[in-house]
């Protein structure tokens, strides 16, 4: 079955969007087959990703749909992600009629902290000068808060070539080179999501 991916993510310009599009879509390449990838929309913002997510599910879109999302802080073990999405103040995004829980991902707690679970991806990206050891350590990267990760990433590469992190410049190349079983043992959502689209691509 066909899987449509709603990622928040991308901004408002056609370039981060195709970047952001292209990174997930390589990512996820390699969970599933090529012929089973699944296809991303890169949907700006979190409100977007939702809005775009609940109209083409109201309106029978074709295929398996899903919204991932950052989650913006920690999620309790026992909360399911439409639990925290409806329950999040800033959210409220409540789950439409007919999806499953199977249909909603969060990455915790934002899409960097994937990153954290490949260093040799992220020291390989930036090369000379990165400091991997000024990112913060922790076996489960979703422990990390987000303010950590993103003051860890820009001090490690701020004397790279590259200069320090950047979302839409350095982001989407960077989850590309992503290890998905490196994902898998430091994030337990990631690992949920990677087994939907596993369990999907034999449907």
């Amino acid at each position: 079955m066909k899987v449509v991916v709603y990622v928040e993510g991308g901004g408002d310009k056609r370039k981060i969007l195709d970047d952001c599009r292209r990174g997930f879509g390589q990512l996820f390449e390699k969970v599933v087959p090529t012929l089973h990838r699944p296809k991303v929309i890169a949907c700006g913002g979190r409100g977007c990703a939702f809005h775009d997510f609940q109209r083409d599910v109201s309106q029978g879109r074709e295929g398996f749909l899903i919204l991932l999302v950052d989650s913006e802080g920690p999620v309790s073990a026992n909360v399911t992600s439409w639990g925290y999405l409806s329950a999040r103040e800033d959210d409220q995004l409540d789950q439409p009629p007919g999806t499953t829980e199977e249909q909603a991902h969060l990455m915790v707690q934002c899409m960097e902290s994937w990153f954290l679970a490949d260093r040799e991806a992220l020291s390989g990206y930036y090369g000379q000068g990165f400091l991997t050891n000024s990112l913060p350590a922790r076996v489960n990267v979703e422990e990390i808060l987000k303010r950590d990760i993103e003051a860890g990433l820009e001090h490690a590469s701020q004397h790279t070539q590259k200069g320090p992190y950047h979302k839409t410049r350095h982001g989407f190349d960077l989850l590309a080179l992503l290890d998905p079983a490196k994902l898998r043992s430091a994030s337990e959502h990631a690992r949920r999501l990677f087994e939907v689209l596993e369990e999907r691509a034999r449907m």
